[in-house]
């Protein structure tokens, strides 16, 4: 990211910034990989240190089906149950020690508690629903298709303007950034991205609550979740700076990267972390060149994990595809285009497809919430149409 202000700052850090009854504001230091990575100063009419009470923990770890067959994999995201509570409607259904990829349908807002998560910076796609994230840092509007960036630590709500609210979220336990190599040296987004700067929607809205009381929040930390109660109001901040804060971009924003022959998926990506990336998959303008075939081809992707969520639009490659389907094609196995689609792609201008993909370098486990709305013949779309499957 780059260097943002909102409020109201002093001239230089770590000195003097007195509120108008002469006391000090409070300044805290948010910042990422010790001191050495990015970090945002934030200015607290309170002390963001005064607990109240400690509630007992609870676990919320994922757990994990040890499936260990190699297939391909599809599971029926819609099939995720509503749930009122925000937090309970959150359900991982692929993980690994590197992040997670939860499915998450709710329909109320978060308004008796706030939440920070102390593990993982989340990504989180609105597939359904609109409204506000709420933070210390201000407020940032999301509708569909937007990416609703959270670093670590963030406290929030989830403001919901509806019930009909479905989400994709990725947790990242490294950093959520640009790819490089759509930046320079000095961080800024060069004229070959898909993207730019003028794309990303920083908080605006600066609450200023300077209010005591009995605050709760639940912390999450190793798949923990600890409940604390603060005196102060979280969102107590007059002014802050850095390069640290939450952000929205839509997807829509995405100008997609074509050429004469079929692209590679690293053309469509969007965000990085350590050792997974987050791709999107945009309507587009398919191969130019005469004997062009737009369909993809097959591939292997041996030592990565392939998570594709289906968002919007007809695909060229797949049949049967439906909102809020995931494919998960695992590394070390090939898999491709289904039987038919590669013939019908040739002469196709162009396709109205939005996807979310999540290619991780470690191999991904599937969770119970997954078991329970898994495809399970899947695997054996790839056989030509009347061809007697075996079991």
């Amino acid at each position: 990211m780059h260097y943002y202000s909102l409020g109201q700052v002093p001239a230089k850090r770590h000195t003097q910034f007195r509120q108008p009854n002469g006391e000090l504001y409070h300044e805290e230091l948010f910042s990422t990989e010790g001191f050495s990575d990015l970090s945002s100063l934030l200015y607290h009419c309170n002390p963001p240190t005064q607990i109240v009470q400690v509630g007992a923990p609870f676990s919320v770890a994922p757990k994990v089906v040890e499936d260990k067959q190699l297939k391909h994999r599809s599971l029926k995201g819609f099939d995720v149950p509503a749930e009122d509570d925000y937090l309970k409607s959150r359900k991982p259904v692929l993980v690994n020690d590197d992040c997670k990829v939860i499915l998450a349908a709710p329909r109320q807002s978060m308004t008796d508690y706030f939440f920070k998560n102390a593990d993982a910076d989340e990504v989180i796609f609105i597939h359904k629903g609109s409204g506000r994230l709420r933070t210390m840092y201000g407020n940032v509007a999301f509708e569909y298709g937007d990416y609703v960036v959270v670093p670590r630590g963030t406290i929030y709500q989830m403001e919901f303007d509806g019930e009909d609210n479905r989400l994709f979220i990725v947790e990242s336990y490294s950093p959520i950034i640009t790819p490089k190599r759509y930046r320079n040296d000095f961080g800024q987004l060069m004229e070959h991205a898909p993207f730019c700067e003028r794309d990303i929607r920083k908080p605006a809205e600066l609450e200023t609550h300077d209010e005591q009381g009995q605050f709760l929040f639940y912390i999450k930390k190793q798949d923990q979740v600890y409940p604390y109660y603060y005196l102060n109001h979280p969102f107590d901040l007059v002014g802050w700076d850095g390069y640290v804060y939450p952000y929205a971009f839509s997807i829509h924003n995405f100008e997609p990267i074509t050429g004469r022959v079929h692209q590679p998926p690293p053309v469509h990506q969007t965000f990085a972390a350590r050792n997974f990336v987050i791709c999107s998959f945009v309507p587009r303008l398919y191969d130019y060149h005469p004997q062009a075939i737009p369909a993809p081809y097959n591939h292997s992707n041996i030592d990565s994990d392939e998570v594709l969520y289906y968002v919007d639009g007809d695909f060229m490659s797949r049949k049967h595809v439906e909102q809020g389907m995931i494919t998960l094609h695992p590394g070390g196995i090939p898999h491709g285009p289904h039987p038919g689609t590669v013939e019908k792609s040739i002469g196709a201008k162009e396709t109205g497809e939005l996807a979310v993909m999540v290619d991780t370098f470690r191999p991904l486990k599937l969770t119970e919430y997954a078991v329970a709305i898994e495809d399970k013949e899947y695997f054996k779309s790839w056989l030509p149409e009347g061809e007697p499957a075996r079991n």
